[in-house]
């Protein structure tokens, strides 16, 4: 052929012959012979692909409006006829997104709901689809994901991942890209095998500047190291899990009337209580309290791939748009929920409770319930105050009046034991649809919140002294008390706060209850809760028992979450290898390790603390950033020799005052009262202040907040001490030049 076919001619031969579409094909098939002639033909390829008519893969060219004949396909949930669909993963036309028909051979496999599969597709007229597609291979359900910056290229880009210990890039082709742009956070999964060279991938998700709220829980968890991505091995266990669990030598609770009550967003529910007036004579006016508990240790066998994985996360993390599970969906969410209206295995504990509240006996069991209620905490407070609906009233007398009877006398056995009665409020942060702080507000603590704590302590507490009593390993959760310099720091608030704290006694919860109890009410009121706070040691895991400061017991281990703490899965393993109930119990290899363990989770769970603190300060700079210049109240929160850390009213944000915005003198620190002290005026800053400040700075991606001082004490600040102006970061190498300037001053002279 003497001429360059048309651009049409080239679409009609590339939909007539799908298998031969590389750029040699082509030129074969219209005679196209000699460098000038096959250099017109690639531009004008090149030309057809920049308009979107046909997309490149590897050196081959298709129709950017069809299918290829041999694709990636993503398996749909079966529809009302229960045949099954798949959506293609590799369309890039500019129409609706075609449907294929799945048409099984009876060798196939059987395919799920989010299964990949590589498929031969079959163009179809007078149907409602275009096109059918029949199995090849199965190539997973569980793609790897990454998360990092696109950067743009001319035949695409590549990825360049945020995670600190990741160096390969992944490259994406044009069609891949999504419309991603330069700079752009992306989320994406890999595409095709895993070959030489660069790993290709697929953009999923564009989620704009790094800095912007998609992206502030997914930064969190990629720079803590949180890992969010499960294994294919993991994946494979927990799908082939078997959803139905027989009775066997479980012991039937289904007769009980358990209910779950969580919070209202709740995604997992690990914990089912019941209570009943005791009948026994020799106990008058006494309870009967069951706590039950998912059965994780059904699902997640010693050494299995599903216990490694958990190990490793060693717990789930919770962000306000997100949850990092520490078992997948189809454990967390469906298996081991305790929902409402069927049968779930579980571990449950049957406690003995008199009329004051102190446990008499208890009893553990390996059952078979079902729930008679999944409620949220509002719900049930409703009901108790007479709001009652059509899900709670059914259950008021028989169920719910119970527990909070039980409940009233468990505060009598607290009020004797004396736990550290701390009053924080929780902060809660709610996200609107487009992924930004829609309101931040501290959330309702209802009695029922009080009723559930109770009861889960009880529940803890008996597993320990269980495990204690048959003399089996586990981990206990282990606080210890304050260091004595800790201490002596929260005398000194105390005393300049003008309260006291006993010296010269070993120390008990109710010394520092009764600290509390002075300063409630008073302007000190959360200074000395926050200060108490900090004066505590971190809580840990060990397989030695050093007892729980905090609740004033001596023996407490976890064991009411095992669906997102791993050290109750091995408590639950620990009471089934006691009592001689399967062969899912604690293994020789969990005893070897335990304390390894212990040291691995403890470990996790302040990964996860810190991830998930970085993540609300980054939410709140982003929600406060457009507020710059406003003025907030707040209390002084912290003091160290380079500013003040005020906790503001409204958000209970946190933000520092440099104090080189602070007046025109030098300001002496004291470590030991946690003051700053003007040399010139004498003024002094301290903790637990009133303070009203002006924003000055909001930083969301570090969630950095930068404040100035206008008032302390609702008193203006004292003569001479006005604000140094506003304050301004400094430049990076601004510090740097200026001292170098001073040193070539000094040698002039």
């Amino acid at each position: 052929m003497d001429q360059i076919p048309g651009k049409q001619q080239i679409l009609q031969w590339i939909n007539d012959n799908p298998t031969l579409v590389a750029k040699r094909d082509i030129a074969r098939a219209f005679g196209i012979k000699g460098s000038a002639a096959r250099i017109e033909l690639k531009r004008l390829l090149r030309e057809m692909e920049a308009e979107g008519a046909l997309t490149k893969r590897a050196r081959s060219y298709r129709d950017a409006e069809a299918l290829p004949p041999v694709c990636i396909l993503q398996v749909l949930a079966p529809d009302a006829q229960g045949d099954l669909w798949a959506r293609p993963l590799e369309w890039t036309g500019t129409g609706p997104e075609p449907l294929v028909l799945l048409i099984p051979n009876k060798s196939d496999p059987a395919l799920g709901e989010g299964d990949r599969i590589l498929a031969r597709l079959t163009d179809v007229e007078g149907e409602g689809h275009s096109h059918e597609g029949r199995l090849i291979r199965k190539i997973g359900s569980n793609p790897l994901r990454l998360l990092g910056v696109f950067r743009a290229g001319s035949e695409g880009g590549r990825i360049v991942p945020i995670d600190k210990g990741s160096d390969k890039e992944w490259r994406v082709s044009r069609d891949m890209a999504g419309g991603a742009k330069d700079g752009e956070l992306v989320e994406a999964e890999q595409v095709g095998p895993k070959r030489l060279g660069l790993p290709q991938a697929r953009i999923l998700a564009r989620l704009g500047d790094p800095s912007g709220p998609r992206a502030v829980s997914l930064i969190a968890i990629h720079q803590h190291g949180i890992p969010d991505q499960f294994p294919d091995a993991v994946i494979a266990e927990a799908d082939a899990a078997d959803p139905k669990v027989a009775l066997g030598e479980r012991e039937d609770l289904r007769g009980i009337n358990l209910i779950t009550i969580d919070p209202v967003d709740a995604r997992d529910r690990d914990d089912a209580v019941y209570a009943e007036a005791d009948t026994d004579p020799a106990n008058p006016g006494g309870h009967i309290v069951w706590v039950a508990i998912a059965d994780v240790a059904h699902y997640v066998r010693p050494g299995s791939a599903l216990d490694v994985e958990a190990r490793k996360r060693g717990n789930s993390s919770y962000f306000p748009d997100r949850v990092v599970p520490m078992l997948p969906d189809i454990l967390s969410g469906d298996l081991c929920s305790l929902h409402e209206h069927v049968d779930r295995a579980c571990m449950a504990v049957r406690m003995k409770l008199d009329a004051h509240g102190a446990k008499l006996s208890h009893r553990f069991v390996r059952g078979l319930m079902r729930s008679a209620g999944s409620l949220d905490y509002a719900q049930v407070q409703d009901a108790i105050e007479g709001r009652q609906t059509a899900k709670t009233a059914p259950l008021l007398e028989p169920v719910l009046k119970p527990l909070y009877a039980a409940y009233e006398a468990c505060k009598q056995a607290r009020a004797v034991r004396q736990p550290l009665d701390l009053d924080l409020p929780e902060r809660k942060i709610v996200l609107g649809e487009d992924g930004r702080v829609a309101s931040v507000a501290y959330a309702p603590r209802y009695d029922a919140h009080r009723l559930i704590e109770e009861f889960m302590i009880l529940a803890n507490v008996s597993a320990a002294e269980e495990l204690v009593r048959l003399r089996r390993p586990l981990l206990f959760r282990v606080h210890e008390e304050p260091s004595p310099e800790k201490l002596e720091a929260l005398r000194d608030v105390a005393e300049a706060s003008g309260f006291t704290l006993a010296k010269g006694q070993v120390l008990k919860t109710s010394h520092l209850n009764r600290l509390l109890a002075q300063a409630q009410g008073t302007e000190f009121d959360e200074l000395m809760n926050i200060t108490t706070l900090r004066s505590m040691t971190q809580a840990y895991y060990n397989p030695q028992n050093f007892g729980h400061f905090g609740l004033a017991l001596r023996n407490y281990a976890h064991f009411t979450s095992p669906i997102r703490r791993y050290s109750d899965l091995i408590v639950h393993r620990a009471l089934i290898l006691a009592h001689g109930w399967g062969d899912d119990g604690l293994s020789k290899q969990d005893i070897d390790t335990l304390a390894e363990t212990a040291k691995l989770i403890s470990d996790t769970e302040r990964r996860s603390m810190m991830a998930e603190r970085d993540t609300t300060d980054r939410y709140l700079a982003a929600y406060l950033s457009d507020r710059v210049g406003a003025e907030f109240t707040g209390r002084i929160s912290g003091v160290q020799r380079f500013g003040l850390f005020v906790k503001l009213d409204e958000t209970g944000a946190d933000g520092l005052i440099p104090i080189r915005s602070v007046g025109r003198e030098f300001f002496h620190y004291d470590a030991d009262s946690q003051t700053l002290r003007g040399a010139d005026t004498g003024m002094t800053l301290g903790l637990g202040q009133r303070v009203t400040v002006r924003l000055a700075e909001a930083v969301p991606m570090t969630g950095g907040l930068m404040l100035e001082l206008l008032t302390l004490e609702e008193r203006a600040l004292p003569v001479g001490q006005a604000p140094r102006g506003r304050y301004a970061p400094r430049k990076p190498g601004q510090a740097a030049a200026r001292e170098a300037k001073r040193r070539v001053s000094r040698k002039r002279k």
